[in-house]
């Protein structure tokens, strides 16, 4: 069995055959998601696919979202994690993060959501996803303020030395259609080394698509297809990693399911 560990699958992407996509995911083994939302307009989507086709969900604030965010927003994840804490579909406090790469974001008012949103996750007991772009130090630094019950840290992309800080604090790294590219050497070279323990698989569909499915901004612009990505292709990326880990497609799926479980233990159960 396959687990994709960050999916999105509300995304408006999907709204045409959503549907269509959940069976093509469950026919190429992947049979389950865990769906994280980004702001409170998603929060009641994610939970109900979640429970409409037996996945698991998350709840949280995306750094991209905190800028149109409200301190009222915050009471009000909290307030969904309480009447929400009885449901085992939910999983994680999540997406949540920093992301300091895309221009013009404020930077002290998404750390002020990010260290808030560990606080809730510590309050719940729930593990964390984390949105790691070019933030990795900085989210180390709050979790060392903040402790939490682990989690994963979404796309991961960073150092060596930041990989085993993550590692350290309980968490497992998400790979996705980035191992797929030969281009991306540094991403490649940890899903080698790493300890099997450290990696779990995603797609983060609709979006970074393998390698197969990219589209180059000209491309998009001419109508050349859309490039989206699917829960479908994670065991097509799964093989990328299987390449360089010298395992079998079957201990790929087991190695990667057991460490989604590991990191979010509700789901295990």
């Amino acid at each position: 069995m396959w687990i994709d560990s960050h999916c999105h699958l509300d995304a408006p992407e999907f709204d045409a055959d959503r549907e269509a996509v959940v069976a093509r995911a469950q026919a190429a083994g992947v049979r389950q998601m865990v769906l994280p939302a980004v702001a409170p307009f998603d929060f009641d989507s994610v939970r109900e696919l979640a429970h409409r086709h037996g996945f698991a969900y998350a709840l949280g604030i995306h750094p991209l979202y905190v800028m149109r965010a409200q301190e009222q927003d915050l009471t009000l994840l909290a307030e969904r994690l309480e009447r929400c804490r009885d449901d085992p579909h939910l999983v994680a406090v999540g997406e949540i993060g920093l992301d300091f790469f895309v221009p013009g974001l404020d930077a002290q008012r998404q750390q002020h959501f990010y260290l808030e949103q560990l606080r809730l996750a510590r309050r719940f007991a729930l593990p964390v996803l984390l949105h790691v772009r070019r933030s990795a130090d900085q989210l180390l630094a709050g979790l060392r303020r903040v402790t939490v019950a682990g989690g994963i840290a979404h796309a991961f992309n960073g150092s060596e030395q930041q990989a085993a800080g993550f590692l350290a604090l309980g968490f497992k790294l998400g790979f996705g259609g980035t191992l797929t590219y030969e281009r991306s050497l540094q991403i490649r070279r940890l899903a080698q080394t790493l300890p099997e323990t450290a990696l779990v698989l995603e797609t983060d569909a609709p979006d970074i698509p393998p390698h197969w499915l990219y589209k180059t901004a000209e491309q998009r612009a001419a109508g050349d297809g859309t490039g989206r990505n699917e829960p479908a292709e994670l065991p097509r990326i799964a093989e990328s990693l299987a390449a360089l880990r010298g395992w079998t497609p079957a201990q790929t799926a087991a190695i990667t399911s057991a460490n989604v479980c590991a990191a979010l233990p509700r789901l295990a159960a």
